[in-house]
């Protein structure tokens, strides 16, 4: 005899279909808006223990403290894309100023790669390739520039209003994790130290790799020094190739001006001593401050650039750890309750 599926059991599992139905769709729609949400999310972070002490220490108004935080943030920001911007302009206007030298120079390197390697360089299909993917990079570039301006305007409009709803959200945190309360604590405790590991961790080792490089490129006389140091700190972030974005490229200009052992020197250095910063110290400061395994790091990074873009330096480690951390929690929950049921 057939037994009859009970009509509450039939209308949670329609309940939920809509529910992952509509949470599809809804993501499916947003998802190219998925980068200022996480960045918002991250930004909340850092900030709630701010907005706690303004409002509950110093008694401020929720609005009051929210927008303090949200002008704190879009501040320091802009002072940062400010100091950029004045690190690269001089070296820009002298490089468009002097183009006929840089093309002397970029021959020069050709032909001496021509002469002592027998490998040709500059050829008209290079020139074609070289001059088509100029062209796609700056439409690229104005394109991502106005991305970012709706990215940060709406990073600063989530911000506010999670800022201003910060028990709210929290206990909507609590509400809907299927998890016991001391699991749910832990889970939210894991992720806030995970985002402060990964947001903090990884700008401070960018800097480390900048600092270490920077008493090396005054001692042999790097010009635009504080421009390759800002490039050392920017290319110290990313993952694989990092820091070898800025001394091969130095190495290569030296080399072009017909100073080989400087170059050599520079490449050596950059190689054996910033790469060790990089190698040792990323891993070390992930792992400590997140308890984060350094593979979980690695792949964490190479997956979130895939599905995040340029936040997931701070969630790919995050949705992995936190994977891993669910299934922890998982065997802990229903493992005990299984293991009673056989007694």
């Amino acid at each position: 005899m057939m037994t009859r599926i009970p009509g509450l059991l039939l209308r949670q599992i329609a309940l939920l279909l809509l529910i992952v139905g509509l949470g599809g769709v809804i993501f499916y729609t947003l998802r190219s808006y998925l980068p200022a949400i996480l960045g918002a999310y991250t930004l909340y972070v850092l900030l709630s223990p701010l907005m706690v002490f303004l409002v509950e220490k110093r008694r401020w108004t929720p609005v009051a403290a929210a927008l303090l935080l949200v002008l704190f943030s879009g501040a320091v920001l802009g002072l940062v894309i400010y100091a950029l911007v004045q690190l690269v302009q001089q070296p820009l206007l002298t490089a468009f100023q002097h183009s006929p030298e840089i093309i002397h120079n970029i021959e020069r390197v050709a032909e001496y790669v021509q002469r002592e390697y027998n490998v040709e360089l500059i050829t008209p299909e290079n020139i074609r390739t070289l001059t088509a993917w100029a062209g796609k990079q700056a439409s690229l570039l104005v394109t991502a520039t106005l991305e970012s301006v709706i990215m940060t305007l709406l990073v600063a409009f989530m911000l506010y209003f999670m800022l201003m709803n910060r028990a709210r959200l929290e206990q909507a945190f609590y509400n809907w994790l299927p998890f016991s309360k001391s699991n749910t604590t832990e889970f939210k405790e894991r992720l806030n130290a995970l985002v402060f590991s990964n947001a903090l961790g990884i700008p401070f080792m960018g800097i480390t790799q900048g600092l270490a490089g920077l008493p090396f490129y005054w001692l042999i006389g790097v010009p635009n020094i504080w421009m390759w140091f800002a490039i050392t700190c920017i290319s110290g972030m990313l993952p694989i190739v990092g820091v070898a974005l800025a001394y091969v490229p130095m190495s290569a200009l030296m080399l072009a001006n017909g100073e080989p052992v400087r170059a050599a020197a520079l490449f050596l250095y950059g190689f054996i001593v910033i790469g060790s910063v990089d190698n040792l110290g990323r891993m070390w400061l992930q792992k400590h401050l997140g308890e984060t395994h350094p593979l979980i790091t690695l792949f964490g990074v190479i997956a979130g650039l895939q599905l995040f873009g340029f936040i997931g330096f701070v969630f790919g480690p995050i949705l992995i750890a936190l994977f891993l951390l669910i299934l922890r929690i998982y065997g802990r929950e229903f493992g005990r309750q299984r293991r009673r049921s056989r007694l």
